[in-house]
């Protein structure tokens, strides 16, 4: 064989083990949805069709979901930052409908994520739709938030730092606020 067919060769091997790479590193991202960070005993005790399993106390979303601990997830949401200079954001709380935390009742913490960019993230308006990739790890926080009437301490149930993140216009699975809400002109889309 020919030095210049061997180089060619290993190029070509080189191209298809990096394409296998990126398919495969592609297939292992979870995109998930909100209901996913909820625990499967919290979806079922939450069904009114269904009889309760064994009595318990209330949960109030401090019951975490274990099956994605460790996993590359997808989550799409709406981002309130907690650190930023200017619009500059390098840490904000992933939250499942806009206004959330300072404007209306806080989620509860199995349906905030606290989120550290890998990169600061430019971000114009609080809670602007993203799509936040990266290691998902279940453990409370908390997190100190400055809003118009004082601060607000919040507690997250799980956190993905080194996060990429990229807007997006939609978020799928958004609670929608009801008609009567005063933060409903943040879910209008802007021309």
């Amino acid at each position: 064989m020919s030095k210049h067919f061997k180089t060619r060769a290993m190029l070509v091997a080189l191209a298809l083990a990096l394409a296998t790479t990126g398919t495969n590193a592609a297939a292992d991202i979870a995109h998930i949805f909100w209901k996913d960070l909820r625990p499967a005993t919290q979806a079922v005790a939450a069904d009114a069709n269904l009889p309760m399993i064994a009595a318990k106390l209330p949960d109030h979303g401090e019951t975490l979901s274990l099956d994605l601990q460790d996993k590359t997830i997808q989550l799409s949401g709406y981002a309130l930052p907690v650190d930023r200079d200017g619009d500059l954001v390098y840490q904000f709380l992933l939250v499942p409908w806009t206004g959330a935390c300072s404007h209306m009742p806080t989620p509860p913490p199995n349906q905030i994520v606290l989120v550290t960019p890998a990169h600061p993230y430019k971000m114009s308006e609080a809670y602007q739709p993203v799509s936040v990739t990266g290691v998902l790890k279940p453990g409370m926080e908390k997190s100190q938030l400055f809003i118009l009437d004082g601060v607000l301490i919040v507690q997250s149930g799980y956190t993905v730092r080194k996060a990429e993140v990229a807007s997006v216009d939609t978020v799928p699975d958004a609670v929608t606020l009801p008609v009567n809400s005063p933060w409903n002109f943040l879910n209008k889309k802007k021309n």
